[in-house]
This record gives C-alpha cells, sequence and structure tokens, in this order.
C-alpha cells in the first residue's frame, strides 16, 4: 500500500503514529527552514566555485591559444578523466630521443614474431582489447608515434619527438606539453617542425641550457638533406610566453657538424649544458669510433662558436655508438637532487648512455675531472655500456632534468611496444614515456642509483586496500581482493624464514632471470613475489617476482625479474623474461613497487635499486577480468607478505584541436553567464523545494 504522507514518521507496530503538542508540531517547518538556509549558502559558494572554475578554465585555456599567432598541426590526446596534482615552478630543461631505420634504428626490433609477419594483424585482437591497451595515467598522444621529453621553468614542458603522421618512426617533428605537476597535461601545437635544410630529415634530440639571466637557449640534432648530423641552435620567440608556443631557429644553424675522424651520421643528441670554473659553457656529445663508444666534449661562451677539447669525456671498447648522453651530479651526503654544474668532493658524477647496439640504457658512477673534461668511473668492471642498466625491461633514450623548486633530479625515459606493427597501425598510436622518476645516489650500497615515482603520482591514488601478513606457502597461490587490475599502484613486502635460508642447498649453478625459466621454474628459495594483469584461471598472468640464489660457498644472491611468458594468448607479442641482480643487504627484508597501468608495468625493487619496465598485451586480463595473487614457487621456504594495493584514478590530458580557436572566445564569454546562471539555477532549484515543503507542511 502506497504512503499518502510520505514526510510523517513511520507508524508503530500498533497501527498508531507518534505525535506532540501543537507547539511542537511547528518544529519541522523551522526545521526545514534551517536546512534550507544552511543549503542555500553552501550550495551558492559551491555554484560561485563552479563558476570561478569555468572562468579559470576559460581564461588558462583561452591564454594558451592567444599567445601563439601561428597554428601548427595540433595534438589530440585523450583524455580518461580528472586528478588532482601539485602546482611548483621548476628549473632546467632537457630533452632525449632514439632514431629510427633510416639511421639503423629501427623500433621494432624485430617484424616477425612466432612466425606472424608484422604487417598482419593476427588473431584474436579486437578493438575492445587494443582499446584497454591504451594508458590511464602515463603519457602519450592519442595517435601516432611518439619518444622524447623536455622541461622548462615554471612549468614541467614536455617537447617530445612525434610523428604527425603515422604509428610508425618517421616525419619527426617536436610535440609539445605542459604540466603543473607531471602526471596531467595540456598539449600545445607543434613545437618545431623539419623545414630548413639542416632539420630537413628530422628534429631530433635536443636539450636546453638557462642562463643566467633567465633566457633559453636550445641546442639540438638535425638531420639535413645530405643526411649528416649537425647541431643546430634555437630559442624562445617570446621568454616572457609562459608556454614557449613559438620557437626561432638561429639564422647561422648549424652551429656544430661532424669532427674529423667521425663519420656524418655518429654525432648527435647535445646534452644540457653545465658552466665551468672560468665560466664557460660546457656541452658532450654522443658519438663512436669503430665499435668504442665515445662522449665528445665542447666548450662555448655563447653557444655559437665553439673549442672542442682533447680526447673525450669518456669512451668504453666494443659498446658501440652512444646516443642520449646524460651526464649530471648526484649528492653523497644529501637527499637531493643537485644542478647539473654543481662539483666538489661532495658530489659524484653519473654518465648515462643508450646504447643505439642493444637499445639498452646504462650508467656509472665516478670521479669528473673540469681541468681536461674527462670522467673516470670508480669500478671499471662496471663501467658505462657494460654494468649497471637504468631499467632491464623496455626503456630507452632517457634523460634526467634539475628541478629546483623541489630540489630534486627526475629521469624520464621513453617506453616503446611489444607487439606487432601491424596492431600499432590498427591503434593508430605507439610508445609512450615511463613515469617520471626521482634519481638518488644509494649510499649504502655506493654502487646504485635509486629510482622512484614521483610524489606526484600518489595524487591518483583512490581507495587503498592493506593485506597484512598473508602467509604465502610453499607451491601455492593466494587471490587479493582489489576490484579491477588495469590500474594499481602495488607496495609489498616479503619476509622469509630465515632457518629455511641456512638450510637451503648450495648450487654452482649461475641463476638469470633470461634463463632461469621464469616464475613456473620451482626452487628451493623461489621464486615469489606478484601476478599482475591476470585472469581468474590464470591463463593469462604477469609474474613479477624475487627469486634467491645460493651458490656452493652459501653465499646469497637476490634476483628480481618479471616473466612475459604466460602474459598474452596472442602471437604477435613480445613474450621476453626480463631482470638482473638486485643488492639486498643485511637486515633488508625484500620489497617491490608495481604501477600497473594497462598495457605497462613498472617495477621497483628494494627502493628503486633495479627497475623493469614492460608491456604487456593481455586478450582475457582485461578490464574487470585483470586480477591480483600472491605466488610462492620456492619449495623449501615459506614467504609473508605485507600488501597495500591503491586502484588509480586517470590522469587529465587535455586534447588541443583545430577547433579550440573557435572555442576560446565562446569560452571567455561564456565564463560571466557561467558565474551568474550557476547560482540562479540553485537558486530556483531551492525555491521549488521551499514551496513544496510549504504546501506539504499544512497537512502536517
Amino acid at each position: 500500500m502506497v504512503d499518502t504522507k510520505p514526510l510523517l514518521p513511520a507508524s508503530n507496530s500498533d497501527g498508531s503514529y507518534l505525535t506532540g503538542s501543537r507547539v511542537n508540531s511547528l518544529k519541522p517547518i523551522k526545521v526545514y527552514l534551517t536546512i534550507f538556509c544552511g543549503l542555500l549558502t553552501v550550495g551558492l559558494f559551491a555554484a560561485l566555485l563552479i563558476g570561478n572554475y569555468w572562468s579559470d578554465n576559460a581564461r588558462i585555456h583561452g591564454s594558451l591559444a592567444s599567445s601563439t599567432s601561428k597554428r601548427t598541426h595540433p595534438l589530440r590526446p585523450v583524455s580518461r578523466g580528472p586528478a588532482q596534482g601539485v602546482s611548483e615552478k621548476t628549473s632546467g630543461i632537457w630533452a632525449g630521443v632514439s632514431r629510427g631505420p633510416a639511421q639503423g634504428v629501427s623500433e621494432k626490433p624485430s617484424r616477425v614474431r612466432a612466425g606472424v609477419p608484422g604487417n598482419i594483424l593476427p588473431e584474436p585482437w579486437n578493438s575492445t582489447m587494443l582499446e584497454w591497451q591504451r594508458t590511464s595515467f602515463h603519457f602519450q598522444p592519442e595517435k601516432n608515434w611518439m619518444n622524447g621529453p623536455l622541461f622548462y621553468n615554471g612549468w614541467y614542458h614536455f617537447f617530445y619527438q612525434y610523428n604527425p603522421n603515422g604509428a610508425v618512426w618517421g616525419d619527426i617533428v617536436w610535440g609539445h606539453a605542459v604540466s603543473k605537476d607531471l602526471i596531467n597535461w595540456f598539449h600545445l601545437p607543434l613545437a618545431m617542425v623539419a623545414d630548413q635544410w639542416y632539420d630537413k630529415n628530422g628534429v631530433w634530440t635536443g636539450s636546453a641550457t638557462i642562463l643566467p639571466d633567465g633566457k633559453i637557449v636550445m641546442l639540438y640534432t638535425g638531420s639535413t638533406t645530405e643526411a649528416v648530423q649537425v647541431q643546430n641552435l634555437a630559442f624562445p620567440a617570446n621568454h616572457s610566453d609562459p608556454f614557449l608556443i613559438d620557437w626561432v631557429k638561429y639564422h647561422g644553424n648549424p652551429v656544430l657538424v661532424p669532427p674529423p675522424g667521425i663519420y656524418k651520421k655518429d654525432f648527435r643528441d647535445p646534452t644540457t649544458a653545465w658552466l665551468t670554473s672560468e665560466g664557460k659553457w660546457r656541452i658532450t656529445i654522443g658519438s663512436k669510433r669503430d665499435k668504442t663508444g665515445i662522449s665528445l666534449v665542447y666548450d662555448t661562451k655563447d653557444f655559437i662558436n665553439y673549442e672542442m677539447l682533447e680526447g673525450e669525456l669518456h669512451a668504453v671498447s666494443g659498446t658501440g655508438m652512444w646516443e642520449c648522453v646524460d651526464f649530471f651530479p648526484v649528492s653523497k651526503t644529501e637527499e637531493k637532487g643537485l644542478d647539473t654544474s654543481i662539483n666538489g668532493p661532495e658530489v659524484k658524477h653519473v654518465v648515462k648512455v643508450s646504447l643505439d647496439d642493444d637499445r639498452h640504457d646504462y650508467y656509472a658512477l665516478g670521479t669528473y675531472h673540469e681541468k681536461n673534461g674527462s670522467w673516470i668511473p670508480d669500478l671499471p668492471e662496471i663501467d658505462v655500456g657494460i654494468g649497471i642498466r637504468y631499467d632491464y625491461g623496455i626503456f630507452y633514450a632517457s634523460k634526467t632534468f634539475y628541478d629546483q623548486n623541489k630540489n630534486r633530479r627526475v629521469l624520464w625515459g621513453w617506453i616503446g611496444e611489444g607487439d606487432s606493427e601491424a596492431a600499432d597501425m590498427e591503434k593508430g598510436w605507439a610508445s609512450l614515456q615511463s613515469i617520471p622518476r626521482t634519481i638518488l645516489f644509494d649510499n649504502k650500497t655506493g654502487t646504485n642509483l635509486l629510482q622512484w615515482p614521483v610524489e606526484e603520482i600518489e595524487s591518483l591514488r583512490l581507495n587503498g586496500t592493506e593485506f597484512e601478513k598473508v602467509e604465502v606457502k610453499a607451491g601455492s597461490v593466494v587471490p587479493l581482493d582489489v576490484g579491477p587490475g588495469s590500474q594499481l599502484d602495488i607496495i609489498a613486502e616479503f619476509e622469509i624464514d630465515k632457518e629455511a635460508l641456512k638450510k637451503a642447498t648450495g648450487s654452482n649453478i649461475t641463476f638469470s632471470c633470461q634463463t632461469g625459466g621464469g616464475a613456473a621454474k620451482i626452487g628451493a628459495l623461489g621464486p615469489f613475489g606478484i601476478l599482475v594483469l591476470a585472469d581468474e584461471s590464470l591463463s593469462e598472468q604477469t609474474p613479477v617476482y624475487f627469486y634467491i640464489a645460493k651458490d656452493s660457498d652459501g653465499d646469497l644472491r637476490t634476483f628480481f625479474c618479471t616473466d612475459l611468458s604466460r602474459s598474452s594468448k596472442a602471437p604477435d607479442v613480445d613474450k621476453q623474461i626480463f631482470g638482473s641482480y638486485v643488492p639486498v643487504l643485511k637486515d633488508e627484508n625484500l620489497s617491490l613497487r608495481v604501477l600497473a597501468d594497462h598495457s605497462i608495468v613498472e617495477s621497483f625493487a628494494q627502493g628503486g635499486r633495479t627497475v623493469i619496465t614492460s608491456r604487456i598485451y593481455p586478450t582475457e586480463a582485461i578490464n574487470g577480468a585483470s586480477k591480483v595473487f600472491l605466488f610462492n614457487n620456492a619449495t623449501e621456504t615459506c614467504v609473508t607478505a605485507s600488501v597495500k594495493i591503491w586502484q588509480m584514478d586517470s590522469a587529465f590530458i587535455r586534447p588541443y584541436s583545430d577547433d579550440d580557436d573557435d572555442k576560446d572566445d565562446d569560452d571567455r564569454k561564456s565564463s560571466a553567464p557561467c558565474l551568474l546562471l550557476c547560482p540562479i539555477n540553485y537558486i530556483v532549484s531551492c525555491v521549488t523545494c521551499l514551496y513544496f515543503i510549504y504546501h506539504v507542511s499544512k497537512f502536517s
């Protein structure tokens, strides 16, 4: 039976209603009026905020459009939703990128996988699967092929190499985006295009330097009409424009050409300049002589005229061409980043190179000698190109910049694809950037850098679920109920039975992640860890795990691995096993962090001593079918795991299209009406509600 008086109290069990005196019967009206006034006040305030938001939004949007008079090809990234960010003011600038097939570098190392030609899209791909692969909080354009980033004062600027004409390498120009928090981005028009003889075959890697007067100079590699790699100078057309929309190329370009003895296609990627004690600016450029990778050094006072120093910053035999060389100091005593020009006894210097031969990024720590412009590694056995890598998965053409506002050094890297070119063409896009990572010297090991996602990524965390002291017995798999597993931030710590470590039998067999049989290969002390992007039946799964190897002398070595061998049922994707040794100090528990974002998984072990980035292309473990599990395939030890998992929001990447020119005027004109109409609409609604309450009260 329908209640004819829904605003009255419910009846008692005996059918009677609770009643009061006539005086008290007026109280509901007073209560309603009090509630109404409160809601009206709050609503007006909220409406004003909303109106102000749209007004500011229009102003920001309008400023992006009005700060340049010339429109180039726009970038149109996809947006998956809003996210919160941290505003900041920064200083520093950089860029890094790799080359393409015309230069002997292929963005697809294998055109045929599992016998499937790269230009044929095989089963079982469909549009739902391919759409799922697009990430939600990693930077990437909406379409086509990209790599390489940059940074500038006041805003985080992202200048990156981009092909506006296809999802493969070619027609390389500079895309441009800006951000206040490294996570959420505004896309701007293209910054530079290949329109001069000295960069007609591509606008490649560049690095910018902020001068003492606040002006910016940009050095970048161009490939000439004759495919000669030369260094060119550019600068902002308007230094007062915070968005740096327009760039001017120096009329006297190129400012550097390959020196004698250097092949015309082996001279690229100038670094950010640093000041010497003589007041000169110094840069280094990657090259090679025969199979020896080298880094050439130049001094300049005006960025137009250069003096080449004798010798090299560094050289390593057998490493081949050095791309995207990076050179920067790290503090031995403080947990903060340093400006590129800092030197002294409390500093070590890092040399990092991207090896064209194997497509990996290597670094080493050492001592810089300013007088002759040379650098000596601390440990020659782990020299640049033969020792430690930034990342043991898919990660290339990385560079760092110094963020003065937060006293940190931040690393970005380009993440290529592990699927077929046919899939990229069907998706309409290829490659993305890693989550920016802070860089610190690991003073506990003395040989490593620590990489960790920038703190701003935590602003995307939504609901978190914690699992304390979960016992994972030998040979078991434990499901973790956290909802969909496509967008997650996972932090886990594992405790190992110390008695089991002592009792385990040693072996003289050398273990490696690549040849160790993957996560399915059982051992006395591993593998154990976490399964991400796994379906309920585990027919698709991506294990991120530790493996402890004990040698015949009883010494323990710990390895950190990611196994893609069962990550997808598709035949045309890369299914390698990535990983390497990770230093674990006495009394340290094993710890990892995983950022899973659809088709990319970034994994950090022991605070970032070892990092692995993987591209994952499941066919079934997508959307709501994607799960998370703990697992332990060790035979002689039980593992206790403590895990915290957050669902992650999507970053907001605002599209910038040709239509924005027309919309900007409308947005600015509509900001005042919006400011007025939001409160008016709210007041009308509240008055209607009050009228309804008044008439209902007459029947009470």
